[in-house]
């Protein structure tokens, strides 16, 4: 048979951008079933279930206010330190958490990938949303605690920069989600990385003004203030908390440009993730 004459040719996809969010969308309930599983199989045999959502950021608030602001002396601006330190606690975790989850999404779940089709980062896409959820009750606890402060008459309100935390949200779950497609397309050759992003990620909350304003770093080290600055995630908690406690001035440039530098990221990072799924089964 000539091979004009075959009805079907299948063969592998070569175009480099090839995204296929027509496919995506098409599997959309199945993200939706991978969210269910990871919201109520994480906690499915735990005492406290989702409590941990709620102990986990309280706890490390109240041990860094005693730490860091008690002990330290660190200053915080003026906001009560328990409500900074939540603040940042709150918007770093979120990104934490999507970058971990997502960096090891070819090794956890190389015995599904192995066995039927669907599009692999319907995965960490999942991962994504369901920190989501996660972020949006820890939202609401850190707004409840800046409702006690408030009644306690602390010099603090709210403003209409509220309206910009949708996109910087979206920015942190693109520039997570980026980075751990990143990340996990080089683990199936370099399983070192897995250990090296736990590690990494510890070090890189304190390079992110997660515990202390940005002013205290330019105060105390101008000269290496730059590796602070320069750090994106900096960015992000400095304007999350301007935009929670009104505490500054929120740039719009500042927030467009976390959202371009998010989505390239993003873009980059499934460029990567698409090429190593083809492949990815020979060398995990």
């Amino acid at each position: 048979m000539d091979k004009n004459d075959w009805l079907f040719e299948i063969t592998p996809k070569n175009k480099l951008l090839d995204f296929n969010f027509k496919e995506i969308w098409a599997y959309r309930d199945l993200l939706i079933l991978f969210v269910k599983r990871d919201v109520i199989t994480l906690y499915k045999q735990t005492i406290l279930g989702p409590l941990w959502y709620l102990i986990q950021p309280l706890f490390t608030s109240i041990i860094f206010t005693i730490v860091f602001n008690k002990i330290a002396n660190i200053p915080t601006n003026g906001v009560p330190p328990f409500l900074f330190n939540l603040a940042g606690i709150t918007a770093w975790s979120y990104f934490k958490d999507c970058l971990i989850a997502t960096s090891d999404t070819f090794k956890k779940n190389e015995a599904i990938f192995g066995k039927v089709y669907f599009p692999r980062i319907i995965m960490p896409m999942s991962i994504i949303v369901s920190n989501l959820l996660k972020f949006g009750i820890q939202l609401v606890v850190f707004f409840l605690f800046y409702g006690y402060y408030v009644f306690q008459v602390v010099p603090i309100n709210l403003s209409l920069n509220l309206l910009y935390l949708p996109i910087l949200i979206i920015s942190m779950g693109m520039m997570g989600l980026g980075l751990g497609m990143i990340i996990s397309s080089m683990v199936t050759k370099y399983r070192d990385l897995t250990f090296l992003v736990s590690f990494g990620v510890q070090l890189l909350m304190y390079l992110s003004a997660v515990v202390y304003p940005i002013e205290l770093m330019r105060e105390k080290m101008n000269e290496y203030a730059w590796v602070v600055e320069y750090n994106p995630m900096t960015t992000i908690i400095v304007t999350f908390r301007n935009i929670v406690l009104n505490t500054n001035t929120v740039s719009i440039v500042e927030i467009g440009s976390m959202l371009a530098i998010s989505f390239i990221l993003f873009i980059f990072g499934m460029l990567v993730f698409n090429k190593t799924e083809k492949s990815f089964i020979d060398t995990i």
